[in-house]
């Protein structure tokens, strides 16, 4: 008998190719773990509100009223609300076609992409078009669309940064592209060497590959280093030269925990180089309600920006996004309220503010925190945490630590983080997850768990690494630095 159509033998090859490791092997243990009763810290994503971050209150102040528009006609409203906060639920109501249970146009409320393309404008100093900004669900939905849109055929190949955020290995394997990877310097804090890049698209190009988009995550994800404006200019110059799209993947703008390299975005240094190179790069930019100090990574908000695409590639893109019908209504406010904040004399704003800057103060500590931690560990070395949510420790395995990991038939460093987790409840993700050279092995970590909780966290890592350490060292040799 042959096989049913959704038989595992009869699936489309590209999407069993997909390997996503943020919710992986390790998760899935974890998970298991969990429910025999085990303590979880899940690490794992960055899914701030899961570890304990409080929402801010403001926002969820006028979703509330819109969810419940009846709650605006009861006259013991203002009792409860802030006027602020009715009031921007009036405006955003009245954007819609009837609430938020209505689908909106399928690039998103007119309304609120204007407010996306001011907030754009005055963070980078020069005007933005409402027709050129697509809401999306997340960020990620809006990559995924960019790259299907992008890649044709297995010989369209996309720049990404090693090690890199699953999301477009996962993507570019769904849509039927090829990867072409260009490795991150961990020795020189994960900077770009751009001889390596050229030496990546070169190799690519001579296999048939047609090098088609570049990558950058800035901040890092999951590196945490944060791009200096050289570095931006630089890659801006080479796509130019290429003739490649840039992919700026910057929902980490707002996490930030160092003064040296604060967030510029692509689109100002692109703008700030002038002809002809601001004429001619493409550029699309995404950015998100899911991090920064907002963590509203339920509410599936986000937004793309393109720049420099004809008319007639963003009408296609528009017939793409009409499939969905609407990204959802209450991820739409979400944004909104995001990227027009409240201002100094509004009602609300100093709560707004004071919860915004604790958010963000403590997220600097625990950056210290886990990075000082992880090098206080034997065999463990970890660059600062310059911005983004993740720690990316390298590890320094034993030769006996990958032998024993070769026997159990698991990669040296999933050996390693499954250890962890049984041991201490810590669910990470194995560096392999994400990309690494030969012979390294990393994890990476969130730097969400609570504040108060991290120095414990911190114990109870050092504490299995180093009963780790001593079970396998040996002396014949280590992983290389």
């Amino acid at each position: 008998m042959s096989p049913k159509p959704l038989d595992y033998e009869s699936l489309n090859e590209n999407v069993k190719k997909v390997a996503y490791a943020v919710r992986g092997e390790l998760y899935l243990r974890a998970s298991e773990l969990q429910k025999e009763g085990k303590k979880i810290i899940f690490t794992n994503v960055g899914n701030p509100h899961a570890l304990g971050q409080k929402p801010l209150t403001f926002p969820r102040q006028v979703v509330a009223l819109c969810q419940a528009p009846f709650l605006l006609d009861d006259p013991n409203v203002g009792l409860i609300f802030p006027a602020d906060a009715i009031a921007r639920a009036k405006h955003y109501l009245s954007m819609t076609s009837g609430g938020l249970g209505a689908y909106s146009d399928s690039r998103g409320l007119p309304g609120i992409r204007k407010e996306v393309a001011d907030f754009i404008g005055r963070r980078d100093g020069y005007p933005s078009d409402p027709e050129l900004i697509f809401l999306t669900d997340g960020a990620s939905k809006g990559v995924m669309q960019i790259l299907n849109t992008i890649i044709r055929n297995g010989n369209d190949g996309i720049l990404v940064p090693v090690p890199q955020y699953p999301l477009y290995s996962a993507a570019i394997s769904l849509y039927g592209g090829s990867l072409v990877p260009y490795f991150l310097e961990e020795e020189a804090n994960w900077g770009i060497d751009f001889n390596s890049i050229r030496q990546s698209v070169a190799a690519a190009r001579s296999k048939g590959i047609t090098v088609r988009a570049m990558v950058i995550i800035n901040p890092g994800n999951p590196t945490g280093q944060c791009l200096s404006e050289a570095n931006i200019r630089e890659l801006l110059k080479f796509c130019f030269h290429e003739n490649l799209v840039l992919l700026a993947d910057e929902v980490y703008q707002q996490n930030v925990y160092q003064d040296e390299r604060p967030f510029i975005s692509a689109r100002k240094i692109l703008f700030d180089m002038g002809p002809p190179i601001s004429k001619e790069v493409q550029l699309i930019s995404f950015h998100t309600v899911s991090k920064g100090y907002w963590g509203e990574c339920g509410q599936r908000g986000g937004y793309f920006e393109m720049t420099n695409l004809p008319p007639k590639t963003v009408d296609e893109i528009y017939k793409v996004a009409s499939i969905s019908l609407s990204p959802n209504v209450p991820g739409q406010i979400f944004l909104g309220l995001m990227v027009n904040p409240l201002k100094p004399g509004d009602i609300s704003y100093l709560k707004f503010a004071t919860e915004s800057k604790a958010i963000l103060e403590s997220l600097r500590k625990r950056a210290h925190i886990m990075t000082d931690g992880f090098n206080s560990c034997r065999n463990v070395v970890c660059n600062f945490t310059e911005g983004a949510m993740y720690s990316f420790p390298q590890i320094r395995l034993p030769l006996k630590a990958i032998e024993a990991a070769k026997k159990a038939g698991k990669a040296p460093d999933v050996f390693y983080c499954l250890k962890l987790l049984e041991a201490t409840g810590i669910s990470t993700v194995p560096g392999s997850g994400f990309g690494q050279k030969e012979g390294v092995f990393h994890l990476r970590t969130t730097i969400l768990p609570a504040e108060e909780e991290m120095p414990a966290i911190m114990a109870s890592f050092k504490k299995f690494n180093d009963a780790f350490m001593e079970q396998y060292e040996d002396y014949r040799g280590y992983s290389r630095m």
